[in-house]
Parts: C-alpha cells; structure tokens; sequence
C-alpha cells in the first residue's frame, strides 16, 4: 500500500486509481451514511477523494492509511451538509434532563435495512447520529463541526434516536404482523 501511496504524491494516475478502486467501498459506506441518496453520496466521494489526493503528501505514514482517509471522508460529508441543507429541522432543547438511554435492538434488521432507517431521518438527525453513534465524536465535537450549540447536539441525537426506535417497532410489528398472517392457515371456501 505504501508504494501507492508513495504513486500518489508523486501523482502518478495509475496509482491514484489503484487507490480509489481500494478504498471505493469503505469511502463510499461513509458517503452514504451521510447522504440522502447514492447521487448525493457520489458527490461527496468524488469531493472527498479529490481532497485525498490533494493532501496525501501531508499523511502521516505511522498512522493507520484508513482512519486518515475516513476522517477526510467524513469531514468533506459534513462540509458537504453545511453548504447544502443548512439545519432546517433542529431546535435548541437544552432542557431535557433526562434524553434517555432505551435501547432497541431487532436481530432480524440487516444493516441495508438499518442504513434506510438512518437515511430516512431529517438531515440534521442523521447527521448528528452518525458522527456520535457511528464515528465516535463527542457533542462538544459535534457542535464545533456543525456550528450547532452542545444541546442541540444531544436533542437531535435524542429525537434521531427516538425516530429510529419507532421505525424498528414500526418494522417489528410489520413483520410480526406478516408472519402470523402467512402462519394463519386459510379456509377453503366452497361455493353453494
């Protein structure tokens, strides 16, 4: 790996693409993490290998290659937020005492389904339950990044996690819902 990179700094196409072609899908599942849709999540990965390639003289070679390329990953995905969506869906609740620690886990819920569950929460609530519950930023973290307040950091996480639980119930009682109707034997109906 280090002689790609090594092709890299010295901008050396083929080595870029090598690059890019190893990294694609481990870039990518953060994009779309933080994106709406695949075009969106396309978007940020083109911007953010764009800045990978700029900047790879500046990594630092004792350090593990993934964690820097996901950082820029993820700052270029929170970039990509602010100049886009602007937090129209977030409010400053920094009264909440308690913001609850419920947790609802669904063995049945594969990650495909979970990412949906994630992206289908307002921007500013995905946005900040990834970096907290996903990427391990802490809310001081969060508001420096998003220009948002701490408490409207922990309140988006809340109500992100408040929506995701209603969404599994949701997606529970479905299923549940399903299997008892095709465990229910049918009756045949015979015409007079």
């Amino acid at each position: 790996m280090q002689e790609i990179i090594n092709g890299c700094i010295q901008q050396d196409r083929s080595s870029q693409y090598l690059l890019y072609k190893a990294y694609y899908s481990y870039c990518m599942a953060i994009c779309r993490r933080y994106s709406l849709n695949d075009y969106d999540a396309s978007d940020v990965l083109n911007d953010g290998f764009l800045k990978v390639f700029t900047h790879i003289a500046k990594y630092d070679s004792t350090k593990p290659f993934k964690s820097w390329i996901g950082r820029i990953i993820t700052n270029t995905a929170i970039d990509h937020y602010r100049m886009n969506l602007k937090f129209s869906d977030h409010e400053d609740v920094s009264m909440y005492e308690n913001l609850g620690n419920t947790e609802v886990i669904s063995k049945e819920l594969a990650y495909k389904d979970l990412l949906v569950l994630v992206q289908s929460l307002s921007p500013a609530y995905r946005t900040v339950f990834n970096l907290y519950a996903i990427d391990g930023y802490s809310h001081e973290e969060i508001a420096n990044l998003l220009k948002i307040s701490v408490g409207t950091s922990k309140s988006n996480l809340f109500k992100a996690r408040q929506k995701l639980q209603e969404k599994i119930l949701a997606c529970d009682k479905s299923s549940s819902y399903n299997k008892v109707k095709d465990e229910t034997p049918t009756k045949n109906i015979q015409q007079q």
